[in-house]
């Protein structure tokens, strides 16, 4: 599979779960992965997920506009930048946003998250 193609289908997977059902994305992370959520640190799966849960909205609703790529050094890894609107629950305007995922390939042939990076874009 080319990278685009999963690049693609690893951020329709993310949001969705990020948009439904949040708990479920402590199977994307692991120990060693680390959040950069506006500027906080956060590392290892449960404190991620904590993290996300805790937020202050329930609801909300990505919609993505960009998704680029490259791929990241000679373990398979994968870089994926990605811009897009936030739409919570009961406000009128979206936020924007961009965040960036360091994928590393796993011996079962699929992706987890090693870094990511989020940041809301003020106009």
């Amino acid at each position: 599979m080319d990278p685009d193609s999963v690049a693609k289908a690893f951020v329709e997977h993310y949001y969705s779960l990020f948009d439904s059902n949040r708990a479920a994305l402590a199977n994307l992370y692991q120990e060693g992965s680390m959040l950069t959520f506006e500027g906080q640190k956060i590392q290892g799966s449960q404190n991620i997920v904590a993290k996300l849960t805790n937020l202050p909205f329930q609801q909300c609703q990505h919609s993505i506009t960009t998704v680029d790529c490259q791929p990241s050094g000679p373990a398979g890894g994968m870089l994926v930048f990605v811009s897009g609107n936030l739409q919570l629950a009961g406000e009128q305007h979206a936020l924007k946003f961009s965040q960036m995922f360091h994928l590393m390939p796993t011996p079962q042939g699929s992706f987890y998250v090693f870094n990511d990076i989020f940041r809301l874009n003020y106009a």
